[in-house]
């Protein structure tokens, strides 16, 4: 299914492997590439022996961008600065929402998974064609004085981590000179490379943003069937991210983990084994379950029941875990 679904945008259907390819080093994947072929992101291409990158450098990034207006409806909505005010006045505006004021939402057209069940499942369109594409300063400067946080989704930022990185830096320097607060966060499957997950940490963490890791199964197996890839550095990445930096500022929280509850596969034991890692991690870390919609290849899936949803709820809380939301609840059935 993953080989049949990514043909129709020319990519791959794992990430290349060739021992004679030339190795790419963004993200996870570890992709090496031999001459003529894509890496799985379907950013970057081996030609004549040399790795091209279409996307991802801070002079170009495959990706759209809206303004969203505050609050939003992020997966971090009820705790985050921009929506509440925690962590007024050092990293929000107002003592609550922060109405008058946008995220610009930055939507990468890559990703490092193969979710079976996506959701924003176009952004495969925006790799296909290898457009449009903005450069890292000429997003910075989307960034206007009503602008009071970055998100940076997709697909996933991973692939495209030197655009984002350099375009946080751009813009948050602007910021800085003009008296101005910005926060940067990012919604991410975390298979980014250790050295950049450590650099996008550290970026929300001085500017009060949020490092949101969509935490897809705790099963490696079931991560591989239904992601296409293994599920180990989401977890390294998360460890290492929240024994850093989480216990150091707790308002607004730093990290953060989301699940989506997808009927027959994704259930309360799995739920609950996920939180267990949280909380062994720290019992503060919020923890957002989302209801499932049927989408892209697995649209024949009911929606998440409400009964599933309440037991993953209790697998959750009795894991340790003290902060958990259940999102999306007008699509439960």
């Amino acid at each position: 299914m993953h080989t049949e679904s990514r043909s129709q945008f020319g990519l791959p259907s794992f990430p290349p492997k060739d021992p004679e390819g030339i190795a790419c080093g963004i993200c996870m994947n570890k992709c090496r590439i031999r001459p003529g072929k894509r890496g799985f992101c379907g950013l970057v291409s081996n030609i004549d022996g040399r790795l091209t990158r279409f996307g991802g450098t801070p002079e170009k990034g495959i990706l759209e961008w809206y303004y969203d207006p505050l609050p939003t409806n992020c997966v971090a909505w009820w705790f985050c600065a921009g929506c509440t005010g925690l962590g007024y006045p050092k990293y929000a505006y107002k003592a609550g929402a922060e109405i008058g004021y946008s995220n610009l939402a930055v939507f990468y057209g890559g990703c490092s998974f193969d979710c079976l069940f996506c959701q924003n499942w176009h952004y495969r369109a925006l790799s296909a064609k290898l457009q449009p594409v903005v450069s890292a300063e000429g997003l910075a400067a989307k960034v206007h004085n009503t602008v009071s946080c970055v998100c940076y989704f997709g697909g996933d930022p991973s692939p495209q981590m030197p655009h984002a990185l350099r375009t946080s830096e751009i813009a948050l320097e602007k910021a800085k000179d003009e008296g101005r607060l910005l926060r940067i966060c990012w919604e991410t499957n975390g298979y980014m490379n250790g050295a950049f997950a450590d650099r996008a940490a550290k970026l929300s963490f001085e500017s009060g943003g949020t490092v949101k890791f969509d935490i897809k199964t705790f099963n490696e197996t079931l991560n591989q069937v239904l992601c296409g890839v293994s599920n180990k550095p989401t977890f390294d990445n998360f460890r290492r991210i929240g024994e850093k930096f989480f216990r150091d500022r707790l308002e607004p929280p730093v990290l953060t983990a989301s699940t989506l509850l997808i009927p027959g596969y994704i259930d309360a034991e799995e739920v609950g084994r996920i939180a267990n890692f949280l909380a062994g991690i720290d019992s503060k870390i919020p923890y957002t379950l989302l209801a499932f919609y049927p989408q892209y290849v697995m649209h024949d899936l009911p929606p998440t029941s409400r009964q599933l949803a309440l037991e993953c709820f209790e697998a959750a809380k009795k894991a340790g875990l003290e902060r958990i939301k259940l999102g999306n609840v007008h699509l439960l059935s």
